[in-house]
């Protein structure tokens, strides 16, 4: 028959159906697990379980005491995590047909056979006698009350601290993030452990171990919080000095050859992941067991740390330097965009070496060879790219630059290749071998010649115009660009003084800014050329790309902002391929939008970038912004540009990249462009 009983509100009773999901959660219910009604309904009656099915109790007593009325002793759990021995009553319920239903367990607390009196005196001593520290708070978070484990870790005593706040404890050493997760806690968000730097009274920090919960009244509000903690300052330093002779060198402090296996694997196994490069790198000095024969083992121990120190400074911090043994270190390149990019971090490593080593009198020059291998090309494990790197290192031959070897065949000529052309690059800015050629921007009104973006090329002497595809990269790597723009800001200017001297009326020339060259000091230097060249601002505009705005807008704005006082105009390049918004663009004094090339490639038969374009365009006019499609190459394509209101065209529909006496010759001649 059906179970007509009216349970006590204080009675533990929990509903379920036959499958054994929570139906119904009564207040004792509430007050014996710690969990809310809310919480409980729905769950499956596992989540009370202390221990799995068949580990110290039978298999699911809710399901399998029979016909009902049978009673169990089983191990359940509190939200708290506290677990204790209860007594489990199941009565089964039916319908009126007399099918079973549903089900009610009942269970007690086995342990309620001290009185209150008895449980109020042995709390008491338990939290008194208590090797921890413990200390309680009210809702305002003030000490109300402290043991006297407390007053022996941190100095203070029951009188000091009672009546002020946690903060008389604080370190100041955690972040925000952390202090809100504890108060979190303190107010009630949920149980709390982990670790914490505090502060004795003395003012000595000492890492703790903490437990942090809340007391609440029967209205279910914080009354009080209670931290429990141990000082494990010397369990800490045990743990570190172990740490240290176990993975770390004793000379250098760097990582060990252990420990640079664990770090290594743990970079692979996140480069497998991003589908990234990596690169292991051997690295050993040359003419050091001469200078420890020679000089002694103290020069040559100081020496091994200098350069250590050295070594470390130039790497980033994700990157992984390690001493593996005498003079030879070993060090780990994560996430790199490019294989290449590991022979520029072995130039640093080697330039760092240039300078001589004082030590103890002595003034001591040391050299290296670095052997490289990549991940994944190379091998895909930590022990693999170590011995091919060790390989490598080997095969570098003394004295012979660039002092670097890949173990691959091809990257070693990539690198000899890349290593030849930044030389030659160097060379062509001193010769100069460098040129300013011309591409024409055109009025899309009138078809006139109304500008032109002034483009740097290299006439090299042997190999003639080497492609700005293959030397701007490496320009860019090698913080060669910062000198490759100042010399096209010079010579822009230099060009513009020479038609003004002759008498030649021409258009304003367009300069592109690297963002190296896009820092505090740009509008001083811009003043100092304009006035160098005598040329008016009006006959310059910079072109910059959207990768200055990563800076954010509060650092580019200001200077932005001298720059256009002067007098100069503003153009973003290649817009759309990058980090703009219509946010940023209201925020910055640009007066002209270029529209990239790989949007206007597509147009009018590709539907996203005829949207892209037209997007672009309608944003443009509303801020009053000249549009200049980038990259025309064909008829139908200046047709749509122009149906949806770009101001100008820049490409080869027109005219390619032109050297200076062409251009003037273009706009002497008064070329057009036709529209039919």
């Amino acid at each position: 028959m059906t179970d007509t009983r009216s349970p006590d509100l204080r009675e533990t009773v929990i509903s379920l159906d036959m499958t054994g999901y929570v139906t119904d959660w009564s207040a004792g219910a509430e007050n014996l697990f710690g969990y809310t009604r809310a919480e409980a309904v729905g769950q499956h009656v596992l989540f009370l379980y202390a221990d799995e099915p068949g580990e110290g109790e039978g298999d699911m007593p809710e399901l399998f005491l029979g016909q009902g009325g049978s009673t169990v002793k089983v191990r359940r759990r509190k939200k708290s995590g506290q677990v204790f021995w209860a007594t489990l009553t199941l009565d089964l319920q039916h319908d009126v047909d007399g099918t079973q239903v549903g089900m009610v367990a009942r269970l007690s607390d086995v342990f309620e056979s001290l009185s209150p009196s008895d449980q109020l005196q042995l709390h008491a001593s338990i939290i008194e006698n208590s090797d921890q520290g413990i200390l309680i708070t009210d809702a305002d978070e003030r000490i109300v009350s402290v043991n006297a484990a407390f007053s022996q870790i941190t100095g203070y005593s029951p009188n000091e601290a009672i009546g002020e706040t946690i903060d008389l404890l604080g370190s100041g050493v955690h972040d925000a993030d952390f202090r809100t997760q504890v108060r979190a806690a303190i107010a009630g968000s949920g149980p709390w452990h982990g670790e914490i730097v505090g502060k004795r009274k003395s003012g000595e920090l000492f890492p703790q171990s903490v437990s942090i919960s809340v007391v609440r009244n029967q209205a279910g509000e914080v009354t009080n919080a209670f931290s429990i903690f141990s000082d494990i300052s010397v369990l800490r330093a045990t743990e570190n000095r172990m740490q240290r002779l176990v993975n770390y060198d004793n000379l250098t402090g760097l990582p060990n050859r252990n420990l640079f296996h664990q770090l290594v694997d743990q970079g692979l196994a996140s480069a497998k992941r991003n589908s990234a490069y990596s690169a292991v790198m051997t690295i050993n000095l040359k003419r050091f067991n001469s200078i420890n024969d020679t000089l002694g083992h103290e020069v040559g121990d100081e020496l091994l740390r200098q350069v250590s120190q050295r070594f470390r400074s130039l790497l980033r911090d994700e990157d992984v330097l390690a001493r593996s043994g005498g003079d030879e270190f070993v060090a780990a390149l994560f996430s790199i965009q490019k294989r290449e990019h590991s022979g520029l971090v072995a130039q640093k490593l080697l330039a760092a070496l240039a300078e001589p080593f004082l030590i103890a009198s002595h003034v001591v020059h040391v050299g290296a060879r670095i052997g490289i291998s990549v991940f994944p090309e190379d091998g895909q494990d930590t022990a693999a790219l170590l011995q091919y790197s060790d390989v490598a290192v080997k095969r570098v031959q003394p004295d012979v630059e660039p002092g670097y070897l890949f173990f691959s065949p091809e990257m070693n000529q990539r690198a000899k290749e890349r290593w030849q052309l930044e030389g030659e690059l160097r060379h062509a800015l001193t010769v100069p071998e460098l040129l300013l050629f011309y591409q024409p921007k055109v009025s899309l009104r009138t078809g006139k010649i109304i500008g032109a973006e002034a483009l740097v090329r290299w006439k090299h002497p042997q190999n003639g115009m080497v492609s700005p595809g293959k030397f701007i990269p490496v320009a860019e790597e090698t913080g060669l660009i910062l000198e490759i723009g100042n010399w096209v800001l010079e010579e822009a200017c230099r060009q513009i003084k020479v038609w003004a001297d002759a008498g030649l009326n021409m258009p304003p020339v367009a300069v592109n800014l690297s963002a190296r060259q896009f820092d505090k000091l740009l509008p001083t230097r811009m003043v100092a050329t304009l006035e160098r060249h005598q040329v008016p601002a009006n006959k310059l505009k910079l072109e910059i790309t959207e990768s200055l705005l990563v800076r954010g807008a509060d650092k580019v704005t200001p200077i932005m902002n001298e720059l256009v006082a002067m007098g100069l105009a503003l153009a973003m390049d290649d817009f759309g391929t990058g980090y703009s918004s219509l946010a940023y663009l209201k925020k910055f004094p640009i007066t002209t939008l270029k529209i990239d090339r790989s949007f206007v490639i597509g147009v009018p038969g590709d539907e996203n970038d005829c949207a892209i374009a037209q997007a672009i365009v309608t944003m443009g006019r509303q801020l009053r912004q000249e549009i200049v499609a980038e990259g025309i190459e064909t008829v139908e394509q200046m047709v749509f540009l122009k149906g949806l209101g770009c101001d100008q065209l820049q490409g080869y529909l027109f005219s390619p990249p032109v050297p200076v006496a062409e251009f003037e010759k273009m706009v002497a001649e008064d070329r057009r462009l036709k529209f039919d």
